[in-house]
This record gives structure tokens, C-alpha cells and sequence, in this order.
């Protein structure tokens, strides 16, 4: 078994990761500044530092607890967000990230599997997507993502820094709530709870790829038992129509 490091472990994503790797047996750490994550979402038997990845006490938490394995999921995730606060969004995610990925390189990490998102790829309507598409990010967000997912590879390269990373599509599941992680699942569902009218942009006609949280923990524990490094895609390769899904949800 492995002593592995989450980023953001008491979040959405992380928290359901935490959980498989504390089922499977590994000894899981978690770093998680509670900025979106909550307490009630973390395995008991996780330990818990409550600290920002920018922190330069990170150092401390790789010195003392040594992982073998790093996920990375720690971001800030809203679009919006980061066209209001572009360097908040950067510091977030790409300043944060190179903190990270210095103290795998200084402290013998093996592997690092990251979080990434199918927003690199921009608006390509060139469905399905693949890993071999040009990126093309639109927003803030998915160019922090984007320029992490270089400096992994340069990572590897210089460092020989083992890494996988994980683009997912629209992910959803227990934990996501309805405002700051914005999962139109979610926002539906608590609308529908509310009595409320959910507000659909557009035709409602625009598809998307919706993919079960435990769906992409398999994926990552997938990634941390393999010796390759590499770029996958996340999701069900099914297209569904916002209309489509408004349609299940409210019969449901």
C-alpha cells in the first residue's frame, strides 16, 4: 500500500478519491484550505492540513509526511470567476501548482495525477474530442489548466517526475453543490427540490458529456497503478441534451 498526498481532498472529487484510497488501504494525507471543501466531506481516517498549496509550508507537509503519490485537485474551478479575478484564478491554479510540483521533485514524489479539465480544448466542435486536438481555451480557467498541464510535462522531462493528467468532462455526483463547483445537475436538482424553475441558456438543445464522480475516482485510482505517463480523457463519450436531462430530472 502507498502513503499518497490529495490536494483539495475535501472537496467534491477529492473527497470521493479520499475515500476509495482509505477503502483500498493506502494512507492517505490530505491538504485542503476549506476555501469550497468541507469537513463533513472527509474520510475520518484521513489526516487533514488545513493550509493553502501556495503556502510555502507545504515544504513542511512533504518533509514529514513523504508521500509516494500526489493527486492534485486542489483548483479554483469557476470560469466566471476567473474572467473577474484573472490572477487570483493564476495564483490559484498555476503559482499553486509549481509549489506542488517543486516539493514532488525535492521530496521523491513517484507520480503526480493531475486534475485536469476538457475546457483546454476549447469550443471544438469536432466531436468526439480526443487527447490528439489542438487546445484551444477559451477562459482564464482553462488556460491555468492548460499551462499546469505543460509544466507537469516539463516536470517530467527535466525531473523524470512520473505524471498522468486527467481531462474530465461535466462530472457529477453526490457532495457537488449548487453554487461554487456550478454542476448543472446539481443546480437542477436543488431548483427541482425548491419547487423552483431551473434557467436553461439557449435552445436547450446543446449536448454535453456528463460522467459519475466514481466513474473518474476509478480513472485516477486507474492512473496511480499504471507506470505510464500520459493525457486521458475523462468521461462516458455520450452526448446529452440539456433538455434532455431537465426532462429525467423533473420526472424523477
Amino acid at each position: 500500500m502507498s502513503k499518497v498526498l490529495v490536494t483539495g481532498g475535501a472537496g467534491f472529487i477529492g473527497s470521493h478519491l479520499v475515500d476509495r484510497l482509505v477503502e483500498l488501504g493506502h494512507q492517505v494525507v490530505v491538504v485542503d484550505n476549506l476555501s469550497t471543501g468541507r469537513l463533513s466531506n472527509l474520510n475520518g481516517f484521513a489526516k487533514l492540513y488545513e493550509m493553502n498549496i501556495e503556502d510555502k509550508k507545504l515544504a513542511d507537509v512533504f518533509d514529514a509526511e513523504r508521500p509516494e503519490i500526489v493527486f492534485h485537485m486542489a483548483a479554483q474551478i469557476s470560469v466566471t470567476a476567473s474572467f473577474k479575478d484573472i490572477i487570483k484564478d493564476g495564483n490559484a491554479n498555476i503559482i499553486a501548482s509549481l509549489n506542488v510540483l517543486e516539493q514532488c521533485v525535492k521530496f521523491g514524489v513517484k507520480k503526480i495525477i493531475f486534475s485536469s479539465s476538457a475546457a483546454v480544448y476549447g469550443d471544438n466542435p469536432e466531436l468526439p474530442l480526443r487527447e490528439d486536438h489542438v487546445p484551444a481555451p477559451a477562459s482564464p480557467y482553462a488556460i491555468s489548466k492548460l499551462t499546469t498541464e505543460e509544466y507537469i510535462k516539463l516536470f517530467h522531462k527535466q525531473h523524470k517526475l512520473g505524471y498522468t493528467i486527467l481531462r474530465y468532462a461535466n462530472v457529477y455526483g453526490p457532495r457537488q453543490t449548487a453554487d461554487g463547483e456550478a454542476g448543472v445537475i446539481s443546480i437542477f436538482i436543488d431548483r427541482l427540490l425548491k419547487g423552483q424553475q431551473p434557467t436553461i441558456t439557449g435552445d436547450g438543445n446543446q449536448t454535453r458529456d456528463f460522467v459519475f464522480v466514481q466513474d473518474v475516482v476509478s480513472a485516477n485510482v486507474a492512473a496511480m497503478n499504471s507506470d505510464k505517463s500520459g493525457i486521458y480523457n475523462v468521461s462516458t463519450n455520450s452526448q446529452v441534451k440539456i433538455n434532455e436531462l431537465y426532462s429525467t430530472l423533473r420526472q424523477l
